[in-house]
């Protein structure tokens, strides 16, 4: 299986998904599973879609917690903070870190 027939499944299972979201889905499933020439493209196709997919919706379900969570703190006085709220801004930014590392560094 290649990019190209990788990019297809994409584009059949999110007919009209931009070219950003094909890109970013592509990159996704390419970091949840490596590419090889001799397996099926379909079955391929299909695990790496479903990994990636399940992936996504992890990160973006953890994204959306903690951006409740920090719309919360930002009526916050931050010269007032708990541990808990000190907390709360560290598990942001390692959500945030979790995030990019998905998006932009995918093989690292």
């Amino acid at each position: 299986m290649n990019c190209s027939e990788l990019t297809q499944v994409i584009e059949r299972r999110m007919p009209g998904a931009s070219p950003r979201e094909v890109a970013r889905i592509l990159t996704v499933m390419l970091s949840a599973e490596p590419l090889r020439d001799d397996a099926p493209s379909a079955v391929i196709g299909d695990q790496c879609w479903e990994r990636a997919n399940l992936t996504l919706r992890s990160a973006m379900e953890q994204h959306e917690a903690i951006t409740r969570e920090l719309e919360e703190l930002a009526h916050s006085d931050p010269k007032q903070f708990t541990p808990d709220q000190v907390w709360t801004l560290i598990r942001a930014i390692k959500v945030q870190n979790q995030l990019l590392r998905l998006c932009w560094h995918p093989m690292g």
